[in-house]
C-alpha cells in the first residue's frame, strides 16, 4: 500500500508539473549588446501574448553569442552576421537543425561630444581616421575647438558586432595600428564621449534614439500591433551627444541615421541583424524565433527607428 501511495503521488506531481510547449516554459536567448533596446520590446510583447512563456535573455559580445550557440549552451542568438559555411557544417555534424533569417537592417551611429564643432565626415575621412592616416582632428577637417586634439576612438566592446563592422568595412578585417578604447557596454561609450571632447564613439543606432519605449501600455500596444497597419513613428535622437552626419563619397551632403535614410541607402553605415535558431520545433525558443520574423515582431522593429528585415516601410512626406 505504501508503494502504491508513493507511485500515485509521483504521478500527481508529474501531472501538475509545468510542461514545456511552444507557448509554455522557459527559453534562453543571447543577443549582441547593441540590439538590446529592441529585443527588450520584442520580449515584452511576446510574453504578453503568451503569458505562460518566459524569455531569459542575456546580452554579450557577438563572439560570445556564437560560442554559446556552438557549445550548446543556448539555441537562439541575435547577432549582426549570418552563419558561415563552416559554422553551418558544424551544426549539421552535431545533428542540430538550424534556421536563420535577417530580422532587421541596423545602422552604426557615430557620436561625438557636444563641444565638437565638426558636423559631418565623409567615408574617405572615416577611413583615414581608422587607418591612422589622421590622428588629430585638425588634420581631418577645419575645426576651431579641436585643431590640435588627438582623435580618441571609443567602441562598446572589442568583440562586438559594431567593432567587427568597422574592422570588416574599413580595415579588411584587420586590427587598428594604434590604440583604441573598448568599453563594457554601449552606455559606457556615451559616458566616454560626454567626458572627452575629442572622443568619437560608435554604437548601434537604437542607442541614440531619445525614447525607445512606447507611451502605451503593453496591452494597448499589443492591440495596436495587431491592427492591419501601423502608422509611422517620429524618432528623434538624444541630446546627450551630437550625432555625426556621414557623407557617401558619391554624394554632396551627409546624412544622419534616420530610418528614411537607412531605407533609401543614403546613410552608408548599415548592417544586417540576424536571428539564428537551432532549437527543436515545438519549443518556446522556436516560437520566439517565429515571432521575431513574423508580422508583429517586424512591426516592433519598424516602430523603433530601424529597418525591419521583412515588413515593408512606408515613406511619409511631411509638407
Amino acid at each position: 500500500m505504501f508503494l502504491a501511495v508513493v507511485a500515485m503521488l509521483l504521478v500527481a506531481c508529474d501531472y501538475y508539473k509545468p510542461k514545456n510547449t511552444a507557448t509554455t516554459g522557459l527559453a534562453k536567448v543571447i543577443c549582441e549588446e547593441s540590439f538590446q533596446n529592441i529585443l527588450e520590446q520584442e520580449i515584452e510583447v511576446f510574453e504578453y501574448q503568451y503569458p505562460e512563456a518566459n524569455i531569459l535573455q542575456r546580452y554579450m559580445s557577438e563572439n560570445a553569442a556564437f560560442d554559446s550557440l556552438f557549445s550548446g549552451k543556448v539555441d537562439l542568438i541575435v547577432v549582426s552576421h549570418d552563419l558561415a559555411d563552416n559554422e553551418k557544417s558544424y551544426l549539421k555534424s552535431s545533428s542540430r537543425a538550424y534556421r536563420s533569417r535577417m530580422i532587421a537592417v541596423d545602422a552604426v551611429a557615430i557620436i561625438v561630444n557636444k563641444n565638437n564643432d565638426i558636423d559631418e565626415l565623409s567615408m574617405t575621412e572615416l577611413k583615414d581616421i581608422f587607418t591612422g592616416k589622421y590622428r588629430t582632428w585638425g588634420k581631418v577637417t577645419p575645426t576651431k575647438n579641436l585643431k590640435n586634439d588627438s582623435i580618441l576612438l571609443v567602441f562598446d566592446n572589442n568583440a562586438s558586432g559594431v567593432f567587427h563592422y568597422i574592422s570588416d568595412n574599413f580595415l579588411n578585417g584587420g586590427l587598428f595600428s594604434f590604440p583604441v578604447y573598448s568599453q563594457q557596454a554601449p552606455e559606457d561609450v556615451f559616458k566616454a564621449v560626454e567626458a572627452h571632447k575629442n572622443a568619437i564613439g560608435f554604437v548601434g543606432v537604437s542607442w541614440i534614439t531619445d525614447d525607445m519605449k512606447s507611451s502605451l501600455s503593453v496591452e494597448d500596444r499589443y492591440k495596436e500591433l495587431n491592427e492591419e497597419s501601423t502608422g509611422p513613428v517620429a524618432i528623434d535622437f538624444t541630446d546627450r551627444i551630437k550625432v555625426m552626419k556621414v557623407r557617401p563619397d558619391n554624394k554632396l551632403k551627409g546624412y544622419k541615421p534616420y530610418q528614411y535614410y537607412i531605407n533609401s541607402g543614403d546613410y552608408p553605415l548599415v548592417r544586417k541583424i540576424y536571428a539564428i535558431d537551432a532549437s527543436p520545433m515545438g519549443t518556446v525558443d522556436h516560437s520566439f524565433f517565429v515571432f521575431l520574423t513574423g508580422v508583429i515582431g517586424q512591426k516592433i522593429i519598424l516602430q523603433t527607428g530601424i529597418m525591419p528585415g521583412a515588413e515593408p516601410v512606408r515613406n511619409v512626406e511631411v509638407k
